[in-house]
C-alpha cells in the first residue's frame, strides 16, 4: 500500500498496483536569460547615535551592593595590603621564628604569598593576641548579629602540627 500512496501523492500513477513507479522524466535545463537581472544595491548604513544609559531611578547593576554610595568602584572590599587584607579563616601558619627576643610568625594566604606578622598586628577580621612556639592565638571579631559573643579566640597551629592530628 505504501508503494502506491507515495507515487499517487507525487502525481505519478503506476500502471500496475504492485509495479514500481518509473522515475520522472528529466526537465529541460532552464535557458539562460539574455539580459541579466540587476541586483538591489544597498544604501550605506546611516550613522546611529551612541547609546546612553538612562537610569531613571534604577540602580546601576555594575556597582557593588556591599559598598555604599556612587563611588563603589573605587572602594576596596578589604582594607590595606598584606596581612590586613587576609581573614582568619584564609591564613595558615608556616613557621614561628625568634627575632630580637620576641616571637614572630610566618603566615600564608590563599594565594601562597607569605607574610611576617608580630603580636598585636591586625588582620581583616581579627588581631594577633599572642605568638607561641606552636602557632598563633588570634582574637576574631564575630560578625553575627544573633550571636551574644562579639569576639572569640582562634588558635592557628603550625601546619605540621595540624597535619599530625
Amino acid at each position: 500500500m505504501r508503494r502506491v500512496v507515495l507515487p499517487l501523492l507525487l502525481g505519478l500513477a503506476p500502471a500496475v498496483l504492485g509495479a514500481q513507479a518509473a522515475p520522472p522524466a528529466a526537465a529541460p535545463p532552464p535557458s539562460p536569460s539574455p539580459t541579466p537581472v540587476p541586483l538591489a544595491v544597498e544604501a550605506p548604513p546611516t550613522p546611529t547615535e551612541a547609546y546612553a544609559y538612562q537610569p531613571e531611578g534604577r540602580r546601576d547593576p555594575f556597582l557593588s551592593l556591599l559598598a555604599g554610595g556612587t563611588d563603589a568602584r573605587r572602594i576596596p572590599l578589604r582594607p590595606g595590603e598584606g596581612p590586613a587584607s587576609l581573614s582568619v579563616a584564609e591564613i595558615s601558619v608556616r613557621g614561628v621564628l625568634q627575632s630580637r627576643g620576641a616571637l614572630i610568625a610566618m603566615i600564608a594566604g590563599p594565594d601562597n604569598r607569605t607574610f611576617i606578622i608580630h603580636n598585636g598586628e591586625k588582620l581583616h577580621d581579627g588581631v594577633v593576641k599572642t605568638i607561641t612556639p606552636q602557632g598563633l592565638v588570634i582574637v576574631q571579631e564575630v560578625n553575627d548579629p544573633l550571636s551574644l559573643i562579639k569576639q572569640r579566640e582562634v588558635r592557628k597551629l603550625l601546619r605540621s602540627l595540624e597535619d599530625a592530628k
